[in-house]
C-alpha cells in the first residue's frame, strides 16, 4: 500500500521529538524471553507456542476527510495470547506504528498480566496516524471504522482495548458506542479507560503512574534508600511521566529534571511539578517555552546523576549507545520498552537496579481490569479502595519478581520474564490444547 502523507502542518518542535532507536522492539521482547525459557528449562512446544502471537490482524480503514477526500489508514491488532483470560492491550495512533512493534507490545502486555496476577491475555492494536493533524470529526470516523473493522475481534470477553499513545477517554467512548450499536446492546466491558460516566473506574488515569511510584519506593527500599531527599529524573510528560513525578515528589523526593517532545528542563534545585503540569495545561499540551527549569536534550536528561531515572516516553530510548553514560542506581520503566535488549548487560555490569516495564507501569492494566471487574459487576468502587487494591497488587508483584531474581541470580527483567513465562507456560499445560 502506498504511503500517503498528510498535508497539515505539524506540531512544532521536530527538531527535540524523542525518537525510536533502529533496534527491532519484537527482537528486543524476543531476546529477553529466550533468557528466561532457558532459566525455567521451557520446553520446545511450549516455547513455539509461546513465541509468536496467536493472531495478527491487518486492515485499511478508509475515511472521509474533512477536505471531502478519502484517505486510507493502516490499523492493526495483534492478539499475542488468551489463555489466563481475554486479550488486553492499548491502541495508539501514531505514524511510528507499525507490526512488529505492534507485537511486541502485545507479547508485554501477555506477561504484563500474567506477572500482576490478573485474568488476561495480551494483546495490542495500533493505526498508523498523525493525531494532532487531524479534526476531532476525522479522528470519530477514522475510530468508528477501525472498529466496525474489528467487531468481530473486540469483545468483553475476548480482547479489550484501551487507551495508549495518542488515544484517551474519547477514542474509547467512540469504540464502546460504535461496538454497542453494532451488536445492538449497550458493551460498556468492551474497552477500559473510558469517561466516568459511561462506566470508567475512579482512579483510571492516576493507575499507571501510581504504580511507577509504588514500584519505585519498593526498589529504594530494597536499596535502603530513603525516598525522602532523593532525586529523580523523568523523561516524558504525558499521562504517565507527569503523574509518576507528582507522586514521587509527593513521596519526597526531588524531580531535577522532566521532559517531552520540545526537550528536557533541568532544575537542581528542583522542579515545581504541579507548576509544570499547570503550565503544560495551559500551553496547548508542551512544556515549550517552560522556565522552570534550564533547557537541555532529552540525552543529556537519560544521563543526569540522579537516584531514579523514570524513562516514561517511547521505546528503546536506554541503547548500547548511551547505557554506559547512565548514573541512575535505579531505573524505573513507566514507558513500555524503554530500555533495548543490547543495554540490558551494561546497565547489569554497572549495578544498576531495573524494574522492567512489565511490572513498574502494570498498574494501568490493574486498574483497568478493575474497570472491567466494576463493569460486569454494575457497582463501582470507590477511589480509595481502587488505590489500595492496585497498590496491594503492585506491592505483593515486586516481591515475587523480586524473590525469583534472587532464586535464579538474574536481573529483575529477567526474573519477571521467568515469573510471567512460566505462568504462561503452566496454563497451556493444564488446558492441553496441543494438536487440537
Amino acid at each position: 500500500m502506498p504511503h500517503l502523507t498528510n498535508n497539515k502542518k505539524p506540531m512544532s518542535g521536530k527538531e527535540n521529538v524523542i525518537k525510536h532507536s533502529s533496534e527491532n522492539p519484537f527482537e528486543s521482547m524476543m531476546s529477553r524471553f529466550d533468557e528466561a525459557a532457558r532459566i525455567i528449562g521451557l520446553d520446545e512446544s511450549d516455547y513455539n507456542v509461546l513465541k509468536a502471537p496467536q493472531k495478527a490482524v491487518i486492515v485499511n480503514i478508509p475515511v472521509m476527510m474533512d477536505n471531502g477526500k478519502v484517505r486510507v489508514f493502516e490499523g492493526f491488532r495483534v492478539v499475542h495470547n488468551a489463555n489466563l483470560g481475554p486479550s488486553k492491550g492499548g491502541i495508539r495512533y501514531s505514524m511510528d506504528v507499525h507490526l512488529d512493534e505492534v507485537k511486541a507490545l502485545a507479547a508485554w502486555m501477555t506477561w504484563k498480566c500474567a506477572v500482576v496476577g490478573i485474568p488476561y491475555g495480551g494483546g495490542k492494536g495500533g493505526i498508523k496516524c498523525d493525531p494532532r493533524s487531524m479534526s476531532k470529526g476525522e479522528l470519530e470516523r477514522l475510530t468508528r471504522a477501525y472498529t466496525d473493522l474489528m467487531v468481530d475481534v473486540f469483545g468483553p470477553d475476548r480482547d479489550i482495548p484501551a487507551p495508549d499513545m495518542g488515544t484517551g477517554q474519547q477514542e474509547m467512548a467512540w469504540i464502546m458506542d460504535e461496538y454497542s450499536k453494532l451488536k445492538g446492546y449497550s458493551s460498556p466491558a468492551v474497552v477500559t479507560g473510558k469517561p466516568l460516566v459511561l462506566g470508567g473506574s475512579l482512579g483510571r488515569v492516576e493507575a499507571t503512574g501510581r504504580g511507577v511510584m509504588v514500584s519505585t519506593r519498593s526498589a529504594l527500599s530494597k536499596l535502603k534508600i530513603s525516598p525522602v531527599g532523593a532525586t529523580t529524573a523523568v523523561q516524558g510528560f504525558g499521562n504517565v511521566g507527569s503523574i509518576s513525578a507528582k507522586l514521587l515528589a509527593s513521596q519526597g523526593m526531588k524531580v531535577l529534571a522532566i521532559s517531552d517532545v520540545s526537550g528536557a528542563y533541568h532544575n537542581p534545585e528542583g522542579i515545581d511539578v504541579e507548576a509544570a503540569i499547570a503550565y503544560r495545561d495551559s500551553n496547548n499540551g508542551t512544556l515549550e517555552g517552560y522556565t522552570g527549569g534550564s533547557k537541555i536534550t532529552n540525552s543529556d536528561l537519560l544521563e543526569l546523576e540522579v537516584d531514579v531515572l523514570v524513562p516514561a516516553a517511547m521505546e528503546d530510548q536506554i541503547t548500547a549507545e548511551n547505557a554506559d553514560r547512565i548514573k541512575a542506581k535505579v531505573i524505573v520503566e513507566g514507558a513500555n520498552g524503554p530500555t533495548s535488549a543490547s543495554a540490558d548487560t551494561i546497565l547489569n555490569k554497572k549495578g544498576i537496579m531495573v524494574v522492567p516495564d512489565i511490572l513498574a507501569n502494570a498498574g494501568g492494566v490493574t486498574v483497568s481490569y478493575f474497570e472491567w471487574v466494576q463493569n460486569r459487576l454494575g457497582y463501582f468502587w470507590t477511589e480509595e479502595r481502587v488505590y489500595r487494591r492496585a497498590d496491594r497488587v503492585m506491592k505483593t508483584a515486586f516481591e515475587a519478581v523480586y524473590q525469583a531474581s534472587i532464586e535464579h541470580n538474574c536481573s529483575l527483567r529477567i526474573a519477571a520474564y521467568v515469573v510471567a513465562i512460566g505462568k504462561v507456560a503452566e496454563v497451556e499445560k493444564l488446558r492441553g490444547k496441543f494438536g487440537l
